[in-house]
This record gives C-alpha cells, structure tokens and sequence, in this order.
C-alpha cells in the first residue's frame, strides 16, 4: 500500500508529460478574439477590433503559411472589418454639420 509521504509523481504536469504551458492555447486565443470582434460590433469597435485582430494573428501562429484554425480566421477578419468601420463612424462623426449641435 502506498503512503502519502512517497513522491512517486513529483512533477506530474512537467513538460515532458504534456504540452508547454507558459502562454495561452491557440483555440482560447481565437474564441478570446471573436468574442471581443463580435462584441466590437456593439461597443467600443475602435478599441475591440485591434484586440480581436491581435488575437486571430497570434492564434494563427503569427504566420500566413500551414494550417490555420478556422476561429482565428474568423477573429482576424472580423477585427479588421470592425476597425475599419469603427475608423469610419469615427470620420463621419467629424465631419462638418455631423457634431453635437
């Protein structure tokens, strides 16, 4: 019978046993994305669509080559679509005869 006091398993979540855990997944980076590029199209789209945009590339592996994840995909087309039209509303707010009075 095994006592409590013997470390048969001293580091069970090492590096050897499964993957590297010192950044965020890829798949949680993408549903992170498409969340704030869905979101950006409601609220504050200057400011989601750039992190959604961030996000998607770093889910693609900062790279345009091999396999890409399809939410990645998603969060970084959907992030520049919504910047794009946040950069506009935000123009067309400034234009003459558009402001406040």
């Amino acid at each position: 019978m095994a006592s409590f006091g013997q470390k048969s398993r001293r580091h069970p979540r090492s590096r050897g046993r499964t993957w590297s855990r010192t950044g965020p997944d890829r798949v949680t980076l993408a549903i992170v994305g498409v969340i704030c590029a869905v979101a950006g199209f409601f609220v504050l789209g200057i400011v989601l669509g750039p992190v959604a945009v961030i996000c998607g590339w770093l889910a693609m592996g900062r790279s345009w080559a091999g396999s890409r994840p399809v939410p990645a995909v998603v969060a970084l087309v959907l992030g520049i679509i919504d910047t794009v039209l946040a950069v506009i509303g935000l123009l067309g707010a400034t234009a003459p005869g558009h402001g406040m009075l």
